[in-house]
This record gives C-alpha cells, structure tokens and sequence, in this order.
C-alpha cells in the first residue's frame, strides 16, 4: 500500500523515478501495489496506468475505493458538507479560500484547502460549528475537510475484505499524517525519510533515504523475502 504525493513524489511533487522502476519489479513479480492517497481518482488513475499496477485504488483518504474494470467506484461519501464548511471558513478566517487546491474539481468524497492556510484557527472555527463532525487533517499538500469515517485505514479495511487480503500480509509505506490510520490498520509501516516526526514515531521502520529513494532497497529486501518463501 503506497501513498504518492510525498512518498512516491518530492516535496515539489516531482515522481520518483526510482520508485516507478521498484514498483514496476513487484508487480512483475506477482505483487499487487495498491495506491493508497490522498489525491482524485483521475490522479490517482493516471499514475495507476502509467505504472502498469493491478490492484484496485484508494483515494481521497478512502473516500472513494475504484478499479477499471467496476462497474462505477465505490463513494465512501460525499463532498458536500466538506465543500459547505469551506466557503463557511472563508467568511470566517482571513486567508481561507474555499476554492480550495487545483484537485478539488474532481474531488467526490472531501474538500481540501491550501496546506499553508492557518490551520489552528480553521480546526477551532470547525469544532465550533454545524460542521463539527468533520475531521481537519494536514498533509504536506493540503487540509482535508471530511466525514470523520473517512480514512485511509477504513478505506483499505472495506478494499481488503471485498479482495479477500490479509492485513497480515500487508506493507504501507507514507510520509503524512493521513498516514496513520493505514499504519494501524497493516501489519508493517514504513515511513519515508522525510516524514511528518508522529508518521516515523508511528512507523516499524524509518527509511533512511528520502522519498522515492526509500523504494529500491525496500523493493529489494521484499523480494528477496518473497523468493525464499517461494523455495
């Protein structure tokens, strides 16, 4: 389970040639990469065909749960109240612009607005208000605003029982906070060199190699250990 913008991508969200190529070398091994992000499902498809993967999608922090070949994607829920509360904040809080980052006009499940906006004062403002139920979760690209069922974790929770996958057998590797919910969720975490300090708290290992960098030697180390459980 890899999460892209930050993990796959540099700050400048420029992808990582490294990890194309190491993520190419598992699928062709037979190991499925699922692409675990927060960014829309065009982003998300886009990389998905360009990378050769296999597995179904989980984007908009589990929000919506898609694989070309469904019927339609699964909508975990929708962007509405998200939205509803952005343009609220805007009236509220100097600074906020509730157009929000470029990806919000593809965006079916959640709302994101700049990271670099006052986070504090916008997380009081929706604990105050109708919107109270929704979660405010920062990343390195944006601030979420969405249903407070919605993460990474229990995205990937409902993808594994309809594919019939063991968390048991599963690897994450992220950089944010919007991480951590996939961290508890699988058996092993990797955070990247990089990350957010509560994501490599929260990680069985810390790469030591920046963003993409982190993929050829952990690609390596997997498929060394997927050989010799083969023999």
């Amino acid at each position: 389970m890899i999460d892209i913008d930050g993990t796959i991508t540099d700050g400048k969200k420029h992808l990582s040639t490294q990890a194309v190529h190491a993520l190419r070398r598992l699928e062709d091994a037979g190991i499925p990469v699922v692409l675990a992000t927060g960014n829309v499902r065009p982003v998300t498809y886009g990389l998905w065909r360009f990378l050769g993967l296999s597995a179904p999608m989980c984007c908009e922090n589990g929000g919506v749960i898609w694989h070309p070949s469904w019927d339609e994607p699964v909508l975990r829920a929708k962007a509405d109240e998200a939205k509803e509360a952005a343009v609220w904040l805007s009236t509220r809080i100097d600074g906020v612009d509730a157009r929000g980052i470029a990806t919000n006009r593809w965006r079916e499940s959640e709302w994101c607005l700049f990271p670099d906006e006052p986070l504090e004062a916008i997380t009081a403002a929706v604990a105050e208000s109708q919107w109270s139920h929704l979660s405010v979760v920062r990343t390195g690209f944006a601030i979420h605003l969405m249903e407070p069922h919605l993460s990474k974790g229990e995205g990937l929770r409902w993808l594994f029982e309809r594919m019939g996958w063991s968390p048991e057998d599963a690897l994450c590797v992220g950089d944010a906070p919007n991480d951590l919910p996939m961290f508890e969720f699988l058996n092993w975490s990797v955070a990247v060199g990089g990350a957010f300090s509560a994501v490599q708290a929260a990680a069985d290992v810390v790469s030591p190699h920046p963003h993409g960098a982190t993929f050829p030697p952990l690609v390596e180390a997997i498929l060394s250990r997927h050989v010799g459980d083969a023999e």
